[in-house]
């Protein structure tokens, strides 16, 4: 008798949900739009699918090669994603406008910590590291390698993050 069971279904049902915050929260740090960021979502998992069909063993046997498969796609993906037409055609203002419009859920954390607006402030490139590193909780040698940097280059952006955060913070009463 066949097995017609939704295991595929279930399979990716499960990751989907163990990873989509993550891959959301790295791709609203790079594209500052909860919309966009959605979008690219959807598309890392598109193509997670299609990859899984000749990668799958790969995928099954190490859980941390799909986390960082997943999140070197969803980099990938924000950097095609600004490229396109449509980004290239809109203004710097309508992108701008729109990374405030954020979903009640992360408006709420987003607008009660200076912190996070400070970050999403920061240049992409310095925004990515902070976010794997402190969000993600990923050492200087897994930034560095999913992200397709040097050590030394993930550390220099850390070090130079910090310091552009020391001084948008500076002043900042946190006792309060």
């Amino acid at each position: 008798m066949k097995d017609l069971s939704l295991r595929p279904r279930d399979e990716f049902d499960a990751i989907l949900e163990r990873y989509a915050d993550m891959v959301y929260r790295l791709a609203f740090a790079r594209v500052k739009n909860p919309h966009d960021a959605a979008d690219v979502v959807q598309e890392v998992f598109l193509k997670y699918v299609q990859t899984a069909k000749t990668k799958g063993e790969e995928f099954e046997q190490d859980e941390e090669y799909r986390k960082a498969w997943l999140i070197r796609t969803a980099i990938n993906t924000t950097k095609t994603f600004f490229m396109t037409a449509w980004n290239r055609h809109r203004s710097s203002d309508e992108l701008s406008d729109t990374a405030g419009s954020l979903d009640p859920e992360l408006s709420a954390v987003e607008t009660k910590s200076v912190v996070c607006g400070a970050v999403m402030d920061l240049p992409q490139k310095y925004r990515t590291v902070v976010h794997l590193f402190y969000y993600e909780d990923m050492s200087v040698e897994q930034i560095a390698r999913v992200a397709g940097l040097t050590v030394n280059t993930v550390k220099s952006h850390l070090f130079r993050a910090r310091n552009l955060l020391k001084e948008t913070l500076k002043g900042v009463d946190f006792n309060a």
